[in-house]
């Protein structure tokens, strides 16, 4: 018998739903159209944007004023496969205010066309030569068409690249390579769009110098679920479980939610091995099985309460079958029929570019690697429908057992999706912008500074729920100088934390390691990421970067603590997050950098854990981890030392190894260790 899985959302974001986000302007734009399009005379633009977002149509708007009003020839949209080809079909943007409709001659869309790859480049060469205006292509066609054509050919043209994320500047990725070529060209226009903050995930999409000329329009999830009718609130958990996940899945699984489940790959450990059979489980757990209806495909399955559930199995391999189910997903007809479909499962689809406008919760069974998948499917769960109100995503990964070969792959996998859950609590939370305390700081229009407006005299919290943004006031904090340091400060810090809790020393030691000083991770660890990361930044601006990425996520840990610890449940759920941060700030004596630097960032991550992991289990991660523990390495020493000078200038002392605080301590034995491997070095 399984343990019960506990019901723990790791996190609960909650927004206002102003409607702003689906509302249009006099040209027919939502307002992340409309901020996209304001930058429509920039030669390189990147948009990071939500699924749901509208990107497809910004991207309109802008390749119709470069055919028309920038004197470009062509326009080039390329997407990863084929089915999202259809977002770029004919749209009559004039019906709403725009001043020319979006047409794509059915010859030029060839994700529609059959034949193979060889005959799509020769289509490409084709349209190249001829007068129309826009082509829809995948990044496949695309790159064999640049090689066969030459960069050269696609002079005064625009380039779109739709899910820009799937570009990576490894230079086993062809696409990456050839946009770097254009890049040095320098005679296209470039728009890149993703729904993903994280440019891949460990590989960077484009080299830095590269990135450096695009302009960056940010719309974020915030904004995007602020501004929602409909939708407003969203839960993101992970359980653990022991055995087999088909047994335990009702106990997340709630039949009356609209549902799609991602079954784990075949290569993973929480993988049976037999698909169909996990499928056929999952549906005698729901109920009796009834047949399958012969329209759609979709098997019929009766409740022990009496409802007929329909299913939609898409990891059947039966060619006919498959078809025929995700044929019946996609029937326009019933886009806006909430009854028609109860419950998707899929192993390899319905992620990006899949809209289900119904869907309410999304169930992953197993780790996933990829960060920019997670965000694909949790944004299966973010569109804004009639009656929904709540949405969820649930990550179901089983229990590290000490007797399994694969426990340290176990212990990284759970390590893993942690990271994975910390990463997008930052992005649905609102953005941070970071001031320091000055005597002459003041607030600024726009932003509400809570219940007794703004003091002067302390550091102040203010809030824009328009912007989605929070301006807080730090004692200490050190400014970015350079243009770059103030952009990474602005836009990148995500991708800063993305590194930090995805770097494995950082968080086994942030949750395991009892003797901890969190500064040897705030400081010592980030500031290492932040080093290797950027290292054409001064010092300076180094360590301003560093400042600004532990305040994000040390606050938003804090501010999370605060809004789920309350136990109060009445609470205004969308105000939790912002009071939570406010309350913080007023309960600490003062805000400054060294206070939140003496945060450990994955503290919070920690009481998760501990209710929803098993004591058992909990102790055998934890030895698992400490066994492995290396003391300091000469770079980690190097860096304490440095710091101890700094301690040194302002104190008029070096610190002391019998010091009472930790972090002094500590900077000291690195001190000391340093001094131990000179005297070795001189005794050869």
């Amino acid at each position: 018998m399984s343990s019960p899985i506990q019901s723990v959302p790791s996190v609960s974001v909650s927004y206002s739903r102003n409607g702003s986000s689906t509302k249009a302007n006099a040209l027919g734009m939502r307002p992340m159209q409309e901020r996209a399009y304001e930058k429509r005379g920039e030669q390189y633009l990147l948009i990071k944007s939500p699924p749901a977002s509208g990107k497809s149509r910004a991207l309109m708007f802008i390749a119709l004023d470069k055919l028309y009003n920038q004197g470009l020839r062509q326009a080039i949209i390329v997407v990863p496969e084929k089915s999202i080809g259809s977002s770029f079909a004919d749209e009559p943007l004039t019906k709403f205010g725009f001043w020319a409709d979006w047409t794509v001659a059915p010859k030029w869309n060839l994700c529609n066309a059959p034949g193979t790859e060889g005959g799509k480049v020769n289509a490409v060469g084709a349209f190249l030569a001829s007068p129309d205006r826009v082509l829809v292509c995948t990044h496949a066609t695309f790159r064999f068409a640049v090689d066969r054509f030459g960069v050269e050919a696609f002079d005064d043209r625009l380039i779109a690249v739709d899910e820009f994320h799937h570009v990576s500047a490894n230079p086993d990725n062809k696409l990456g390579l050839h946009l770097g070529e254009f890049i040095a060209r320098d005679r296209v226009h470039i728009v890149a769009m993703t729904g993903s903050y994280f440019r891949g995930d460990a590989e960077a999409v484009l080299a830095p110098q590269d990135e450096a000329k695009f302009d960056t329009v940010t719309y974020t999830y915030y904004e995007q679920l602020n501004g929602y009718e409909h939708l407003k609130q969203l839960d993101i958990g992970y359980f653990f479980y022991s055995g087999s996940y088909t047994d335990d899945i009702l106990k997340v699984l709630d039949p009356t939610e609209k549902t799609i489940v991602h079954i784990p790959s075949v290569n993973s450990r929480e993988s049976t091995k037999d698909k169909i059979r996990e499928v056929e489980h999952i549906i005698e757990e729901l109920g009796t099985w009834e047949g399958t209806d012969p329209a759609t495909g979709f098997q019929l399955v009766r409740t022990p309460d009496g409802r007929l559930l329909r299913i939609a199995d898409l990891v059947d391999d039966d060619p006919a079958k498959r078809d025929r189910v995700s044929a019946a997903l996609k029937d326009p007809a019933q886009k806006n029929n909430r009854d028609h479909v109860d419950i998707i499962v899929a192993l390899g689809m319905a992620k990006e570019g899949f809209d289900w406008i119904w869907c309410e919760h999304a169930l992953t069974v197993g780790y996933r690697s990829s960060l920019t998948e997670i965000v694909q499917i949790i944004g299966r769960a973010t569109r804004d429908a009639p009656g929904k109100t709540r949405a969820r995503f649930t990550n179901l990964i089983a229990e590290p057992d000490a007797s399994e070969q694969a426990v340290a792959e176990a212990v990284n996998d759970t390590l893993k999706a942690i990271a994975a859950s910390l990463l997008m609590e930052q992005v649905l939370a609102p953005r941070f912008e970071f001031k320091p305390k000055k005597v002459d700081s003041g607030p600024s229009p726009g932003f509400d500074y809570g219940a007794g407006g703004y003091d002067p005299n302390k550091c102040n919290v203010g809030f824009n729920e328009e912007q989605g943004k929070f301006q807080i006031e730090i004692k200490g904090l050190a400014e970015p100088k350079s243009e770059e340091a103030v952009r990474i400060c602005q836009q990148d810090l995500n991708e800063v934390i993305a590194a930090f809790v995805q770097d494995k020393t950082a968080v086994e030691r942030g949750l395991f390691d009892p003797e901890l000083v969190p500064e040897e991770l705030t400081q010592v660890r980030m500031g290492k990421i932040i080093r290797d990361r950027y290292p054409e930044l001064d010092e300076a601006d180094q360590e301003a970067v560093r400042q600004h990425a532990i305040a994000a996520l040390n606050l938003t840990q804090k501010a999370k603590e605060v809004a789920t610890g309350g136990g109060d449940g009445d609470k205004n759920l969308n105000t939790a997050f912002i009071e939570g941060v406010r309350k913080f700030a007023v309960d600490v004596r003062e805000l400054e950098i060294d206070l939140i630097d003496s945060i450990n960032p994955f503290g919070e991550a920690y009481a998760i854990l501990a209710k929803t992991m098993s004591e058992e289990s909990l102790k055998q991660v934890q030895a698992i981890i400490n066994a492995k523990r290396v003391t300091m390495t000469i770079e980690e020493a190097r860096d304490l030392a440095k710091r101890a000078l700094k301690f040194k200038q302002e104190r008029g002392r070096l610190p002391s190894i019998t010091s009472p605080d930790a972090w002094e301590k500590r900077m000291a034995e690195g001190v000391a260790f340093l001094a131990r491997m000179k005297a070795e070095a001189a005794r050869g």
